[in-house]
């Protein structure tokens, strides 16, 4: 019988996420020290050995619950130790049924998670600014059309953020939801277009844009181990998958996200 326990060994916590680095990345991320002290992390183990583990993030809302390994392992750390009344899962086809057994869960969505080598990017240039906080409020008008849904004001100033303006309206946008220089991680996100301004090749632009620091960035910090740099996509959208496969990146793995409010 497996035992569920607590975890704050950053050592042993990264040894078991590197077992698929870029799954986790998002995990791997949050082992940064501004992100970890909104975590919480469980482990389950047999004979010693971490079979499987999960981690519940506080600093978005709905706070997010990510599951990795042994579904017999995830099924006891979420029957016991972990027990929040509503989480955004992060999880692979397997521990659906787990998650589903303790939660009311809404709409399934399909991912992909992709990530980009270095060598394999292929800028594609356009008409963007670098976004910081002074652009805030513009930012959360956008958002407001759709997009955004795991965007924090933490993630603007911490992170690489850069729109397109049209008549001093911004209508475009890409950013990181985190960095990590620590961990050598950072995940591409909250990219949206107004309605009004789409097929015009701005968020490609954007997300090229941020891509493209990124990738700067870890070769600024004269380390020998490029920057894992990711992005979430739904399986079904075609059109934003071959963008980024333009932009040279790859399928990765399919994931499950969902949210679940708990029975």
């Amino acid at each position: 019988m497996c035992q569920v326990r607590a975890l704050t060994n950053k050592k042993q916590i990264l040894a078991f996420l590197q077992q698929d680095r870029i799954y986790a990345a998002y995990a791997v991320g949050d082992l940064e020290p501004s992100l970890f002290a909104q975590c919480q992390w469980f482990g389950a183990e047999e004979d010693g050995k971490i079979d499987a583990l999960a981690l519940f993030f506080t600093g978005l809302q709905p706070p997010a619950l990510f599951v990795m390994g042994d579904t017999d392992g995830v099924t006891a750390i979420l029957a016991s130790a972990l027990q929040p009344e509503r989480a955004y899962f992060t999880c692979r086809a397997e521990h659906l049924p787990v998650v589903d057994a303790f939660y009311a869960l809404g709409e399934i969505e399909e991912m992909f998670r992709m990530a980009i080598a270095p060598a394999d990017f292929r800028p594609i240039p356009g008409p963007t600014i670098k976004l910081d906080l002074s652009h805030l409020d513009a930012l959360r008008q956008l958002y407001r059309l759709g997009g955004g849904d795991a965007f924090a004001p933490y993630q603007l100033q911490d992170g690489v953020y850069y729109g397109v303006e049209v008549g001093g309206q911004l209508v475009s946008v890409a950013g990181t939801h985190l960095i990590s220089p620590t961990f050598g991680v950072a995940g591409v996100g909250n990219i949206f277009t107004h309605p009004d301004h789409r097929r015009r090749g701005y968020a490609t632009a954007c997300t090229s844009q941020v891509v493209e620091e990124l990738l700067a960035l870890r070769q600024a910090q004269d380390r020998a181990q490029s920057l894992d740099v990711v992005l979430n996509v739904n399986r079904e959208n075609t059109e934003a998958i071959g963008i980024y496969e333009r932009l040279g990146f790859r399928r990765h793995c399919p994931y499950i996200e969902v949210i679940g409010n708990r029975k």
